[in-house]
Parts: C-alpha cells; structure tokens; sequence
C-alpha cells in the first residue's frame, strides 16, 4: 500500500493538516490506490450512477433493505466552503483567554463569551467543519452557558448526518452529546431554565427570541435521525465514537470512567492529543457515574435497541465483530441488551454475529471455521472478550466445549488468543465449570509462567477468588509448574513466585541478582485473597525466609506490593499479621524515608493496636531528625500525628481510641450482616439433603 493508502486508514482525531477545499467542494475522504495514481496525470474520478454509495458493504445476496447501508442520496461528509480570514483571526485571539478563562467575574465571563458567539453568529456550521474552528469551539462550549448549548445543539439539526460523518465536526457534536449529559440531569430536576436570568446579551432590545428546545428534546431528535442509518454511521470511523456516546448518554451509564481508564471512549492517543490541543478535557463528575436520565430517552433507546436488532442483518453484523470501527459501538450494544433480557434471544444481534449459535447449536462447520478465525483475529478477539463477559452460563459451556476445550494450551500461548481465553477464565460461571478449567490449563502452567503468559493464571485465581472455589485445584496447578515436588520445596513457593522461576533453576541462581517480576507479585497478592485457608501456603513460605531477606523486600517496588498486600489481607488472621509486625522492630524509621519502605509502615499502622501504634511512634521520635529529612518521612510523620502526641499525648491517645472503637462498631455491623446469609445457605443445603 502506498503512502496515501496508509494515511487513510489512520486512526485519531486530527491527525495530520487538514486539506483546504474550495467552495462547494465535497470531501468524499476517498484515497486512490498507488497502482492506480500517476505523477504524470491528474486523476479524473469515473461519473456516479443515481444508486451509488461511497461506502462499500459486501451484501452478497441479501435483501439490502434490510441492512439500512445503501445510501440512496450519496451522503457525503458536510462542507461549507472556507472560514472568513477575519473570522478566523478573530478566534484565534481568543483562544487565548478559552485556554486559560481567568475572569475578574461572572460577568465578564458572559460578556466575552457572548461577544464570540455574535461574531460567528450565521457561520456556526462553517466552523464545525474548519479544523482549526472546530477546536476552538469545543474550547468555548465549556464556558458557555446551558442556554447557547442549546442553541447551537439545534442549529446542528439541519444537517446532522452529514456533520456526524466530517472529520472534524464528528467531534464538535461530541463534545455538545457530553455537556448534554451533564445537563440532563439537572434538567430532569427542574434546576435549569429555558432564559436563565443574564444568559445572554442582546443586541436588539426588541428582537423576541425563539424558546429553545430542551436537551431531552435535542437528544431524541437525534436518535429518531441516526437510527435509519444506523448501520451506514456504524461503518463511518467519524460517526462510530458519537454512536457510542450517544448509547452511553441514552443509558445513562458512566461515560468516563476515571477509575478504569480501559473503559474509557478515548484512546490514549486521542487522550493525549485533546490534553495537548484542547485544553482540559470535560472531566465533570457526573460523567463518571450512573446519571437519572427521563423515561422518554429510556423508551428510544429501547426502540433504538429492538430497531437495529432487527434491520442489520447476518452479513452485516458479522462484518461488524472484526471491524476496528464497528466492533465498539456493536459491543456497547450487546452491553446495553444484556442488561435489558435481550441479548440472547433467538435471532438477536448476538446470535448473528455468532452464526446462529444461540438459536441453534448443532454442528455446523462453516460455523466452527468462521469462530476459530475470530479467536485470533486482532479486533474479533476482543468482540469475544465482551462476548464472555457477558455470556450465560449455558452460552459460555457451549462456546468452551466447542472452541476451547482441547484448545486451551495452545490458545493460551497465542499471543492474540491468550487474551480470549483470561477471558472465558475470569468468566466462569460455576465451580463445575472452574474445575474443568482448571484440570485442563493444569499440564501448561509452567508455560504461561515462565513464557510470558502469566495473565492466564491470573485469570483463573481471580475467578477462584470470585467464586469462592477450587483453591486446591489451583495451587496444585501452581506446584506443578514451578516443579515443587515435595513440602520442603514448598517454603520457597513465594520467591519462585515472585521471580517466575523453576525450582531447579532458583536453587542454583544467585539470589541477589534475581529480578522481581510484576507479575509473578500479582499472582502472589491474588493468592493471599483465596477464600479459607488459600494463604496459608504463601505465609508458610515467607515465615520460612531470612527476616533480612524478607525486609530487603520493602524497598523493592514489586516486593513492598506483595508485603503490604500480606499486612493489608482481609484473610489472613491478625496474630498472623502481629508476626509479620514484630519483623520490622526496630526498622520503622528506616522504612519511613524510604519511597517504598513508608507505605509499609502505613500499612502497619493501620492495622496496630494502641500498644504497638505507640512503639512505632517512640522510634520515629527518637529518629525524628532522620525522618524529617525525607519527604517520604514527612508524610508518615503527618499520618501518625507525631507533632500532636508529642504535645498532647492523652489527646492523641483519646482519639486513636475513639478511631479503634468506630472500626470495631463497622466490623461488627458488617459480620452481623453477613452471618445471617451464610446460615441461610446452610439451612438450603440441609434442605436439599
């Protein structure tokens, strides 16, 4: 492919310059192939039939009116001719105080922001096609008041297809779908008004404004325009990002989710390229968290849902599971169906884009082949991912007997299939269906150990710690791969974890010079949180080791996880703990200046009762200059209290007590709370026997 072909399928916001256009000109995106460009002559595109369409769908033999991606009009991206030069310099002026609004006051902020909004005022769209003017506007959206939101929502609806698909006014209408669920809410309360009092200035006392519509309003507009091409925008890698939003927004579901960045709608590109060119991205906390949204937007998305379920048909659909464009936005359909009972139903989209499995699981060969080539496929695999997620059990048995079962060592190792198989494994939905996962990965353990595939593994104690079940089954499996054959080998269980090593291997290996691995420190914490008994092995084995070897750890960054994951467990008893405690005597103020070291004495504090909290104390004091120097220290200093003990020290006393006494009094509640559902379910064991 040549130079030309490569910039097409390049994916980001705005990467590269945009191409100025003329007046009237139509920007089709389209790039020739380089065996068909000349250097020597112009190219002239081959005259359009009154039927084609700029986008090609493979329809075989269907009936296209099924699928909704013929485009009878040639829809094309929106182009309104060039931006006015004096416009255009007028805004770049003010970008200046959009990327840093420090006004005096709330006046003034109206004022200038109505100010902008006169000048481009007939020229709205024009901008929301220009590159530079689209970025400005998104700058300027975020100081605007609800009302010109509003407003410039409902210019967008002349021609909302044809901006949905424009490279740069996609993200335009992206940012209004965002401040539009910021907005809803407080509409749903009543807290926001149609004409809120200094909202906008006028030019012409005399000039009457038009009431604008609501945001609840604008966004059903919008889903009643979008849906009849639904399938045609799914394929557009402009409009595909404002589908998904739109989903999000109609659900009322998290749309930025800070604390899981992999549940975010940007890419870490895109991220990193708004934070650069646009300022603050809209980080407002009601994005991060499940929105009241009215029943009107839950009844169109219900019928956006049950539409689209039926109008895109069987080719299309799985045209769509190895899609980079499509395959999001068909995942956050599949979410948004399984919440609501219609995932797998006879028929339904899910059972399309799996060839029919759902509705009918007979052998079926075209089938199998298409399903293994999806399990490796880059983007099919993480449509297969979503689908184990959200799979019942009877759906995910019948995907594992199928195409996994006999399969999983091989497919663990894959560098693209691994990533399936985590996820049918952190799946399991039954003990029954974990034991015969486990059986199976068993013989490969010491594989995905030590050949950089311990995610597998990961996979299976989470779901071991989840479900409660097969704590044995998977620390016999961890034996076996790391080739521990009798109990004495077992005391070095967590250093041949810790450093994903063989038995045979470590006892021959220089101890100093061997590298913690992250992830054989993750395995280690997963361990610590198997129900029952499942740390014992891990403590036995840390009791085992040299203190020195074991406090040499709490300074590494890998180490001082697995320790303060060790004092931190809710599972492991705390005479346990007060062991590990007695360890560090002596060692606190050492610990305390050191940027690992201070989160283990954080950790220890925690769990401390006022005797030993008041031994720690006495060390840093008598060390007080040491720690004081560190920056690490000051801040354990600061979590002790050390400057109030030593002026009050009854004070400080009196209110560890109060704190011990309050975590008592949550302890008890939660234990009482719980104690009566697990005597529930021995009552309905007792029962079935």
């Amino acid at each position: 492919m040549g130079e030309d072909g490569k910039r097409k399928t390049r994916r980001g916001k705005r990467g590269g310059d945009a191409k100025k256009q003329k007046d009237g000109d139509v920007a089709t995106e389209t790039t020739l192939p380089a065996a068909f460009s000349a250097p020597s002559a112009e190219y002239t595109a081959p005259p359009m039939d009154a039927g084609d369409s700029l986008f090609y769908f493979d329809t075989g033999s269907k009936d296209k009116s099924s699928m909704n991606v013929d485009q009878e009009d040639k829809i094309s991206p929106a182009s309104y001719g060039l931006v006015n030069p004096d416009l255009q310099s007028y805004l770049k002026n003010c970008e200046t105080m959009l990327d840093d609004p420090q006004f005096e006051s709330a006046e003034d902020r109206i004022i200038f922001v109505n100010n902008v909004y006169a000048e481009m005022k007939g020229f709205e769209l024009q901008l929301t096609t220009d590159h530079e003017g689209s970025r400005i506007l998104e700058k300027l959206f975020r100081i605007s008041s609800e009302y010109q939101i509003r407003r410039f929502f409902s210019l967008t609806r002349e021609d909302t297809i044809r901006l949905v698909i424009h490279r740069f006014s996609s993200h335009t209408i992206q940012t209004l779908l965002l401040l539009s669920a910021v907005a809803l809410e407080r509409e749903l309360h009543g807290e926001t008004s149609d004409l809120a009092a200094g909202a906008e200035i006028e030019e012409d006392e005399d000039e009457v404004r038009t009431k604008m519509p609501t945001f609840e309003e604008l966004l059903l507009e919008l889903v009643n325009t979008l849906t009849p091409q639904w399938a045609f925008l799914m394929a557009n890698e402009y409009a595909s990002h404002i589908l998904r939003v739109l989903l999000l927004v109609l659900a009322g579901n998290p749309i930025e989710d800070q604390a899981n960045p992999k549940n975010s709608i940007k890419s870490k590109r895109s991220a990193k390229y708004v934070e650069e060119r646009n300022g603050e991205p809209i980080n407002h906390p009601s994005l991060s968290i499940q929105r009241k949204i009215p029943d009107s937007l839950a009844e169109a998305l219900d019928q956006l849902l049950k539409t689209t379920d039926t109008s895109i048909n069987d080719l299309v659909a799985r045209g769509f599971t190895t899609s980079r464009v499509g395959s999001p936005v068909l995942q956050q359909m599949l979410v948004l169906q399984s919440k609501k009972g219609m995932l797998e139903q006879p028929g339904s989209l899910l059972d399309k884009c799996l060839l029919n499995l759902v509705s009918d699981s007979s052998d079926n060969a075209r089938r199998d082949s298409a399903l293994k080539l999806m399990i490796d496929d880059v983007v099919g695999s993480h449509f297969l991912q979503k689908v184990m997620e959200l799979a019942s059990p009877k759906l995910l048995q019948t995907l594992f007997e199928r195409y996994f079962c006999g399969r999983l060592s091989v497919l663990s190792l894959h560098p693209i299939s691994n990533f399936v198989v985590q996820s049918l494994l952190s799946n399991a939905k039954n003990e029954r269906q974990l034991k015969t996962m486990i059986a199976e990965i068993q013989p490969s353990v010491g594989n995905l150990l030590f050949k950089q595939r311990p995610g597998v593994v990961r996979s299976l104690l989470d779901s071991c710690i989840r479900l409660r079940a097969g704590s044995v089954e998977i620390m016999n499996a961890l034996y076996s791969g790391l080739g521990i054959s009798s109990v004495d080998e077992r005391k070095e269980l967590i250093n041949l974890l810790a450093f994903l090593m063989p038995y045979a291997e470590f006892v021959n290996a220089d101890y100093d010079r061997l590298p913690f691995r992250i992830q054989g420190s993750l395995i280690i914490q997963s361990v610590l949180q198997l129900p029952g008994d499942g740390h014992e092995p891990i403590m036995n084995s840390f009791f085992a080791q040299a203190p020195d070897r074991m406090y040499s750890w709490c300074k590494d960054p890998s180490g001082s996880r697995i320790i303060e994951a060790i004092i931190s467990s809710e599972h492991i008893p705390l005479t346990t703990k007060r062991k590990v405690l007695e360890q560090y005597s002596n060692k606190y103020a050492d610990l305390a200046v050191n940027k690992y070291g201070s989160h283990i004495v954080d950790a220890c504090w925690k769990i401390s009762d006022m005797p030993y909290k008041e031994k720690i104390m006495i060390e840093l004091i008598q060390r007080e200059m040491l720690v004081q120097d560190s920056p690490f220290g000051r801040i354990v200093m600061r979590n002790c209290r050390v400057e109030q003990y030593k002026r009050r020290a009854d004070e400080w006393r009196d209110r560890e007590r109060s704190l011990q006494k309050g975590k008592r009094m949550f302890r008890d509640i939660f234990d009482s709370s719980s104690t009566p559902n697990k005597r529930s379910d021995k009552k309905s064991k007792k029962s079935k026997k």
